[in-house]
């Protein structure tokens, strides 16, 4: 592209006054470098675009044109200039989130009216698609913050540590190990164990049963939450799920659960944004509902660092 910002205001200038030294006023230019300027202009494009009629400058048909598509641009400029000084002065803009798990979407909600009565003119956007790959959409631009137990490894990321999470297995009323004190990894191996999708991200399946050699019999993808659990109920299987969801069903009596293994299973929760925004207010007010309001009663203290960590289940 041959033009510039610059160009477009001499050419809107000039044609306003009709003449270079009162356009140079304007623009807080010489008359000698506004006619270099214009010189340029017009052979880069080829075309005259004034022409001297007695003592002003006149726009000729090119110039006209030219004109036409400066006064557009420099106004949507301008406007896009006060809209982003709004948004900083105000708190306004968005937020677009996406958390690794599709349980997290179920308690959500109530920060989120919170959240808006502080920043009323930021835009909550939640990427349910992005669940699978908050990391390649944080680093292609398309969300801000990534909700992630899976630690990241990548430098252009900042990851600010939010809450823990136990994970609970869970098994009908009826099932064997209902009446058992605790559950050996090695006798899920004889179960029909209920995930989410996909198979290959499941933390408990890859992280926990496959190493230690005790790979259920059989592994079914349940897409939601309330689906799994009425399978677990119904006694068609087992399910490991976190302790904040299913707690109310274990009071009820509906299911019962277990620590797998002994020493239980835990993830850290990270929220997961760029470096850019890691000291954005609206952004660190978010994560600061996310430790107050989490859902589970383990809340450390805030810390921020480059994404980094071991791999937990």
């Amino acid at each position: 592209m041959d033009l510039e910002i610059r160009h477009l205001r001499l050419v809107a200038a000039v044609a306003d006054v009709g003449s270079l030294t009162r356009a140079g006023d304007q623009l807080h230019l010489t008359q000698s470098a506004l006619s270099h300027q214009l010189r340029d202009i017009e052979s880069r494009l080829g075309a005259a675009l004034f022409l001297r009629v007695g003592k002003r400058l006149v726009l000729t048909p090119a110039g006209e044109r030219l004109l036409a598509s400066a006064t557009d641009v420099l106004e949507r400029l301008e406007r896009a200039e006060q809209d982003i000084r709004e948004m900083g002065r105000d708190h306004a803009g968005s937020l677009r989130i996406t958390t690794e798990c599709y349980t997290c979407y179920h308690w959500l909600p109530p920060l989120l009216l919170r959240y808006r009565r502080t920043f009323p003119r930021v835009e909550v956007r939640i990427d349910v698609a992005a669940t699978h790959r908050p990391v390649e959409m944080l680093l292609a631009g398309k969300i801000d913050l990534g909700l992630m137990s899976t630690p990241v490894r990548d430098r252009r990321l900042v990851s600010r540590r939010v809450f823990d999470d136990e994970l609970l297995l869970i098994v009908s009323p009826h099932h064997r190990f209902a009446q058992q004190a605790r559950v050996r990894l090695a006798q899920m191996r004889e179960e029909s164990l209920f995930i989410y999708p996909p198979k290959a991200e499941s933390g408990p399946l890859q992280n926990v049963l496959i190493p230690a050699g005790a790979a259920p019999a059989r592994v079914e993808e349940v897409q939601l939450t309330e689906a799994i659990t009425e399978l677990v109920k119904a006694g068609l299987g087992v399910a490991i799920l976190a302790r904040w969801a299913v707690q109310p069903l274990i009071d009820a009596g509906a299911v019962v659960g277990h620590s797998l293994p002994a020493r239980g299973m835990h993830r850290i929760w990270s929220a997961v944004m760029p470096k850019d925004l890691a000291r954005t207010d609206y952004i660190n007010e978010f994560i600061d509902l996310l430790e107050a309001h989490a859902p589970t009663r383990r809340r450390p203290a805030p810390t921020l660092a480059l994404a980094d960590g071991a791999r937990v289940p």
